[in-house]
């Protein structure tokens, strides 16, 4: 049976599910500034604007709905035959991903699948180009297999694989460390490894807050609350993604362990920004 209802956003219910009993001493203005900051009504008048467009289309109309393009330097790297696995920097968190989906999907014909937080599947329209990764919970101990029968798909596969959106340390903008799988699995697919470096900021409130979070020893990630927010201070603009040559999965050799191979592909991933040559997309 299709799911054809659509995913709108209700903080209300999200919070009584949460706190149950306690949601009526929850002050009124604080759950009017959780709507304003998670754009409640304007996201879900979009999503119910945008229920039947599924997959690589959503993903345009996403693209449309914020007024986002996206600059291509390196575009002749794009491989042709063969399957591939892209993965790139995480600057922004959520419009990097959709850009990032919006133009492989497009070159590809849709053949293309995210490895993401299960979370996302809750999104009708994106879930036919998701693989849900969850580390924890019921479906933790399906994980590997999932894993393993995208890599096995026909379809390229989209990793980000710090997992989170980059963080400010020390004034440089960067991922957290990355995880090995895109290099184990790569190698045991005999896929090629593409790396792409996506061009974007997100404010200096949203890293401020992280530090500052992180500097009182507070371990939930409260800044992941404005990424909804950050993303729509991203809207109007255009960024630049640059493509890097494919890296043979014969490179990733015993000579390296996986994460030092992790570790070299990153170095590539944040030094692809000297090409000139852009197409507009």
């Amino acid at each position: 049976m299709v799911d054809d209802s659509v995913f709108l956003i209700d903080i209300d219910k999200v919070l009584r599910s949460k706190v149950q009993g306690k949601y009526k001493y929850i002050p009124k203005f604080l759950i009017s500034y959780l709507k304003k900051i998670v754009h409640q009504e304007e996201l879900n008048a979009y999503m119910e604007e945008a229920k039947d467009r599924i997959g690589v289309d959503f993903l345009e109309s996403n693209m449309d709905f914020l007024d986002a393009k996206v600059e291509i330097e390196g575009i002749e790297n794009l491989p042709e035959g063969g399957l591939y696995t892209f993965v790139s920097n995480h600057p922004l968190g959520g419009l990097d991903g959709v850009a990032v989906g919006y133009v492989l999907g497009k070159h590809y014909n849709g053949k293309i699948k995210y490895l993401v937080n299960d979370l996302l599947m809750n999104l009708r329209n994106l879930a036919p180009l998701c693989i849900p990764v969850n580390k924890t919970g019921s479906q933790a101990k399906n994980l590997p297999a999932m894993i393993e029968a995208g890599f096995k798909s026909d379809n390229h596969l989209i990793m980000f694989p710090a997992g989170i959106c980059s963080r400010r340390h020390n004034g440089v903008i960067r991922d957290v460390p990355w995880t090995k799988t895109f290099i184990v699995k790569s190698v045991q697919t005999q896929r090629d490894v593409v790396p792409m470096y996506f061009e974007g900021s997100n404010s200096s409130f949203f890293y401020n807050l992280s530090n500052i979070r992180k500097s009182l020893g507070i371990k939930i990630n409260i800044e992941m609350l404005y990424l909804v927010n950050e993303m729509f201070k991203n809207r109007h603009k255009t960024f630049t993604l640059t493509i890097g040559k494919p890296i043979s999965w014969q490179t990733f050799d015993s000579s390296k362990s996986p994460l030092e191979w992790v570790n070299y592909v990153r170095e590539i991933v944040y030094k692809l920004n000297t090409q000139k040559t852009t197409t507009t997309r």
